[in-house]
């Protein structure tokens, strides 16, 4: 029985040429099939370009100089702030802050927000399916402070216990921080739901959007979170450069996390007065040439359209449920395509995921494999790793089809070296 899937929202093939990767063999004479985009996307030769026009024609540190070279860089670095408030729907550019990737956000306001404001006794509530980046820093907050950590806990599917929430949270709750989509689960989940519940009870939310930025249309206004964390690599941008979003009145009132040139207002020998946002959070040279790169991938993802994005990653994602699932012994991790983003993540029986992960890559199809900086989610499911094939905009279903085969032949490769 053939399942009928409906077309293509957008055409990937229209923008495949944009990315040089794509066309390389590897193993020799393997075409590259890249599925690895929850990971690191790769670059359309439109970002790659601002990143040699800015080194080759504009280059020049900002903020401080007069010289043409400086104004221009300036100028080139303002409007990628502008870009990518409008991309989320920020009430003002002060609210866009300058970071080094989502990590770096996410210890910012660990560091800054939650040392000033949180102390014993008070409650930080994350969810069961966090990435590390999201659990060590409010681990060593709680340790700062002897704050206590509470968890969302999940359905064997995959999805959040929300009814949980009537009893986790409560006048004690300072911080509610979870993912928006799950780097391993591929759940999407309710944040507007989560933040007003949140705010009921007074807590301050942080959205994790690593992995839901760069796939689908983020409204901070819309949301209502007061901290919002995403990175530039994941979404078609260079490494190097995040972005953390938050509301202006919570950013004047928090202390900056680094001290030096760049972030200050006046400097005496035994005080110093803070800058304005967002410099105040932006000490030293800050990413420059990255984030006039991040800009660049905005206009690209603009000029697709994340509601087609979107609707292109549910394409694939259900069409790799429908693989893999006639596949005897993959066990697919996490909740049916309707509640997912463009990944999925499995077991095979007895194979263990870098096993299958490196022969994959012998046949030029690139996945992860291991527990994907999720420890304590990969134990809650009962494994020590999965495999993960993740999407983006530039991939096929023949390319899912073609992981379908190869995992097949994977499974057969192992069956034949099995002792008599």
């Amino acid at each position: 029985m053939t399942t009928i899937i409906n077309p293509p929202i957008l055409d990937p093939n229209r923008y495949r040429p944009d990315f040089p990767i794509l066309g390389r063999l590897v193993h020799g004479d393997r075409p590259l099939v890249y599925l690895d985009n929850a990971a690191s996307s790769q670059r359309p030769r439109q970002v790659i370009q601002s990143i040699v026009d800015t080194y080759e024609n504009h280059y020049a540190n900002v903020q401080r100089g007069i010289h043409q070279l400086a104004q221009e860089a300036d100028d080139l670095y303002a409007a990628a702030r502008e870009k990518v408030r409008a991309f989320i729907n920020a009430a003002a550019v002060e609210e866009i802050i300058f970071t080094y990737g989502t990590t770096s956000s996410i210890n910012t306001v660990a560091r800054s927000w939650g040392d000033a404001n949180v102390r014993a006794g008070d409650e930080i509530l994350l969810t069961e399916m966090e990435h590390h980046s999201n659990l060590v820093p409010w681990q060593q907050l709680a340790q700062r402070t002897g704050a206590v950590l509470r968890h969302i806990p999940l359905t064997d599917d995959g999805l959040l216990r929300l009814e949980t929430l009537d009893q986790l949270l409560s006048g004690r709750t300072k911080l509610v921080a979870f993912t928006a989509l799950s780097n391993v689960l591929g759940t999407i989940n309710p944040a507007a739901e989560i933040i007003r519940r949140a705010h009921e009870v007074g807590a301050v939310t942080l959205v994790d959007g690593a992995q839901s930025v760069p796939h689908k249309k983020t409204d901070v206004t819309e949301l209502d979170c007061d901290f919002l964390a995403f990175s530039g690599h994941k979404m078609l941008g260079p490494s190097g450069v995040g972005v953390l979003y938050g509301k202006r009145e919570l950013l004047e009132a928090m202390p900056p996390m680094f001290g030096g040139g760049g972030m200050i207002r006046h400097v005496d020998l035994d005080r110093f007065t803070p800058g304005d946002l967002p410099q105040k959070f932006e000490a030293g040279t800050p990413p420059i040439v990255q984030a006039i790169a991040l800009g660049a991938a905005v206009d690209y993802l603009n000029a697709i359209g994340m509601d087609a994005i979107q609707a292109h990653d549910r394409l694939l994602a259900r069409r790799a449920h429908e693989v893999l699932a006639a596949i005897p012994g993959i066990r697919i991790i996490g909740p049916a395509p309707e509640h997912k983003g463009g990944l999925v993540s499995f077991v095979l029986d007895r194979i263990h995921a870098h096993d299958a992960a490196e022969l994959l890559d012998r046949k030029g199809i690139a996945v992860r494999a291991g527990h994907h900086c999720t420890m304590p989610l990969h134990k809650r499911f009962g494994v020590t790793a999965t495999a993960r094939a993740s999407f983006y905009l530039y991939n096929t279903l023949d390319e899912i089809d073609k992981l379908g085969e190869a995992l097949v032949q994977t499974k057969e490769f192992f069956h034949r070296r099995k002792p008599a």
